[in-house]
């Protein structure tokens, strides 16, 4: 950054009073959100084009920012469009170093008009999110500045994370086909409710032509296409706001389509099934997040970013109008759901991320086991 950036004055405030001061980072001016941190000591441009962090002001707990630059590769979303709400480093690195790189990240910021702040004690943030829970934020810097009691009320005022409904925000707006690297195998109608990039890139590699389609989609225009199996994608906000989706994820099931769903689309499979959710204190938002697998015993590293959960305990077996589903997976951290199937096996979904495109890869295997089950469908 120049010195003159250097020289301004750019504040984080969040909702319970604690402010933190530093210095513009990206664009200038006022936005608001929930303020989450991310573990990832890499893959930053990835959780930055991520669509499930819409609405949130992530604080990066990984010092240094911004080494490899940006570049027209790695972006999860089209259009390498950035969803963050704001974004808060500690030491972002004055220049990029990559040969990939086509820009440095403060411009990239500035240039999608993302409100950053750098210089703060990211650490000190953390900390007390890790103690407070995530909660309401603004960054303020230029002209948006203002008296203490006046930010604080912009930031008090603003909607709420529990309850938003977020997820046709994120969506396509018209459905689109990604077809398959080599001879089609499969087609698979893939629900875009934040769907990132390297999911059809998965598909495709294992010659799956996938139909995104977006949230608004009606059961009968999936029917139509006549799936071999339907995804639930990624995405943000409160899972208990999104009754359309929920709706024909239960046609879907009633139908016997083989189903996949993940993050998101987790919360959604388990509301169709007749599980609630709950909204976590700080949620979990990384790429070194353990799952045990409770069929296997196996632990995976995985890839998550939620604020969301599923009710439910290890191992617990319920009946739903669709015969009896098991939580399959668990947090070894905290116990908390990451992944429900029913006993046949037809329907499955994980919390955490399979597709990570920045790692780790450890659930990989999922679009695998996705494509045997379609497979044994169809035999």
């Amino acid at each position: 950054m120049s010195a003159r950036r250097e020289e301004q004055k750019a504040l984080l405030v969040l909702e319970d009073g604690r402010i933190f001061t530093g210095t513009p980072y990206g664009a200038v001016g006022q936005t608001l959100g929930e303020a989450v941190f991310s573990t990832g000591m890499s893959g930053y441009q990835e959780t930055l084009t991520d669509p499930s962090y819409h609405g949130q002001i992530v604080v990066a707990t990984a010092p240094q920012i911004g080494n490899t630059g940006w570049n027209h590769e790695d972006a999860e979303s089209r259009g390498d469009k950035i969803w963050v709400a704001g974004y808060a480093v500690r030491d972002p690195s004055p220049r990029a170093s990559n040969w990939r790189a086509t820009g440095t990240l403060d411009d990239e910021l500035a240039r999608q008009g993302i409100v950053g702040i750098a210089g703060i004690d990211t650490r000190a943030v953390v900390r007390h999110l890790r103690s407070r829970g995530s909660m309401k934020a603004g960054l303020f810097s230029s002209e948006a500045l203002a008296e203490a009691d006046v930010l604080l009320d912009r930031v008090r005022n603003q909607p709420s994370m529990l309850g938003a409904n977020l997820a046709g925000q994120v969506s396509t707006d018209a459905a689109y086909v990604v077809e398959p690297d080599g001879p089609q195998r499969f087609t698979v109608a893939a629900i875009d409710l934040g769907i990132k990039t390297n999911t059809p890139r998965n598909f495709a590699s294992r010659g799956i032509r996938s139909h995104v389609l977006p949230s608004t989609v009606s059961f009968a225009e999936i029917d139509e296409l006549k799936p071999d199996g339907v995804f639930l994608s990624n995405g943000p906000g409160d899972p208990a706001t999104a009754e359309h989706i929920v709706g024909v994820t239960q046609r879907v099931l009633e139908a016997g389509i083989p189903l996949f769903g993940i993050c998101f689309g987790n919360q959604i499979l388990g509301r169709a099934l007749g599980r609630s959710t709950y909204k976590m204190v700080f949620g979990h938002r990384g790429i070194n997040v353990p799952v045990i697998d409770h069929a296997t015993g196996r632990v995976a590293v995985t890839a998550q970013n939620h604020g969301f959960a599923l009710e439910g305990e290890a191992g617990e077996q319920f009946d739903t109008p669709f015969g009896p589903a098991i939580v399959s997976h668990t947090c070894a951290n905290d116990g908390v759901v990451e992944g429900i199937k029913l006993a046949d096996g037809r329907a499955f979904s994980v919390q955490y991320h399979p597709e990570a495109a920045a790692g780790p890869h450890d659930a990989n295997y999922l679009f695998d086991q996705f494509i045997d089950l379609m497979a044994g469908e169809k035999q």
